[in-house]
């Protein structure tokens, strides 16, 4: 069955042009004109992707954005905007965003994007990795401590399991943005250092579990027993 992507888009002719580009590369898309009809329709049914404009009547994406947070941890949401400064990316951010967009872009751009959220959901073995008192489950997106449970967001799960896959190894920070990010700009590096922070906030409980940070190179999941 193909992906289904809910597209949350206030220009007609944007939401048209994305819309019927998506579908001919094989994606089922339901679009909405507003963030108020974007909350009505995720409720309605799952999804397997949202794509959110930012600026956008009675709810703007990031309002959007939250709510979605608040039913659902795990759906990818990929925010396209013309707003470009790194302030308006880490407000996406910490609204629960999982990636960013900047018009015009390209629908090559969009979709590689988008596979690499979906790449999660064609993988059929459970893959659970112990980290010291942590145990992460990446297939259902979870860090489980004995004080209790972190659910993750797509791109922190991507981030922790590419470290997880490669213990008390430096990974290149450019290797890491082109496997999860699918590129390696500034904005993109920056949003990167956002999630790492995150994911080191997650871990703290057991200080045998650090992302250490190489500067000028990368970073590495060190693991002490």
């Amino acid at each position: 069955m193909s992906a289904h992507i809910l597209l949350v888009e206030d220009d007609p002719n944007l939401g048209f042009v994305i819309k019927d580009n998506l579908e001919v590369r094989g994606y089922a898309v339901t679009l909405c004109a507003d963030g108020e009809a974007g909350t009505t329709t995720f409720r309605q049914r799952p999804f397997d992707a949202c794509i959110l404009d930012v600026m956008m009547p009675k709810k703007d994406g990031f309002a959007l954005a939250q709510s979605i947070r608040e039913a659902n941890q795990q759906v990818p949401i990929l925010f396209i905007t013309a707003k470009s400064m790194l302030s308006d990316k880490r407000d996406g951010f910490t609204a629960g965003g999982d990636d960013y967009l900047v018009k015009p872009f390209s629908i090559d751009e969009l979709c590689m994007r988008l596979e690499v959220f979906l790449r999660r959901t064609r993988e059929t073995n459970r893959t659970v990795y112990g980290l010291g008192d942590y145990s992460f489950d990446a297939v259902n997106l979870e860090l489980t401590h004995p004080r209790g449970k972190k659910s993750l967001t797509p791109k922190e799960a991507d981030v922790l399991r590419l470290l997880c896959a490669h213990p008390n190894q430096v990974l290149k920070r450019e290797d890491i943005l082109r496997r999860v990010w699918g590129d390696d700009d500034y904005f993109m590096g920056r949003s990167m250092d956002v999630f790492i922070s995150r994911l080191r906030k997650y871990l703290r409980e057991d200080p045998r579990v650090q992302i250490q940070n190489h500067h000028g190179v990368g970073f590495k999941l060190q693991v002490r027993n």
